[in-house]
């Protein structure tokens, strides 16, 4: 999705990845992301999930067991959270635009206010994506981190005049924490996704002409 490979290809990876798991095609749920702030909330079966694909959102949360859901990044933040005790997760794709609106921290207060979740029972995944030593930034991402509050200086450098090297994983890592994950509780790749072309698509590197990685995540049947 949102790239130039052709229809059946993409659908073939979707079938190859559930079948890898023993899920059904139809329980991959993925949507239209958009770099906002939406979050989608699936809280009931669904008799066919497809219709989501359509669906304009940037998080997904879910009590369901069985039902996989999945972002798709080629630079920006995949995250992936569980409350093993109340049996939630989500996923969050986070770009420049949702970090700095904090969308993370969004998604854990959902967590909270929909299922109960304690945040400081939480796990997190933030896996791989573009690093600060090739994500280079101008004034206008400055302005946006610094309109939400976020301490800008904790995690960008000064690249040159008006421009920065942005360390979105990061940043993402402190959101977790001001909304009350224990450090203990996130984990977070190393790996830069541009720096590795023999094993990640990157947006930035490939000119935009490239494919996503999805990131991923599923509660088994109790």
């Amino acid at each position: 999705m949102n790239t130039q490979d052709q229809p059946f290809n993409v659908e073939g990876n979707r079938s190859i990845l559930t079948r890898t798991f023993g899920v059904n095609q139809e329980a991959l749920v993925s949507v239209r992301q958009v770099h906002g702030t939406d979050i989608l909330v699936i809280d009931e079966p669904n008799e066919d999930y497809s219709h989501f694909l359509s669906v304009e959102s940037d998080a997904i949360i879910t009590n369901q067991p069985g039902v996989m859901i999945g972002i798709c990044v080629a630079d920006c933040v995949p995250i992936l959270l569980c409350d093993p005790r109340n049996r939630v997760v989500a996923a969050v794709h986070a770009g420049w635009q949702g970090t700095a609106a904090k969308l993370v921290a969004k998604t854990v207060a959902g967590m909270g206010s929909l299922f109960g979740s304690d945040p400081k029972e939480l796990q997190a995944a933030i896996g791989p994506s573009i690093g600060k030593c090739c994500y280079e930034v101008d004034a206008p991402v400055r302005q946006a981190f610094l309109q939400n509050g976020m301490p800008w200086n904790s995690f960008a450098e000064a690249r040159g005049e008006g421009t920065w090297l942005l360390d979105m994983a990061a940043a993402n890592r402190d959101l977790l924490l001001t909304a009350g994950v224990p450090a203990a509780g996130i984990q977070v790749s190393d790996m830069c996704v541009c720096c590795r072309k023999d094993l990640f698509f990157s947006y930035r590197r490939d000119s935009g002409d490239t494919g996503r990685q999805m990131g991923f995540i599923m509660l088994t049947p109790p």
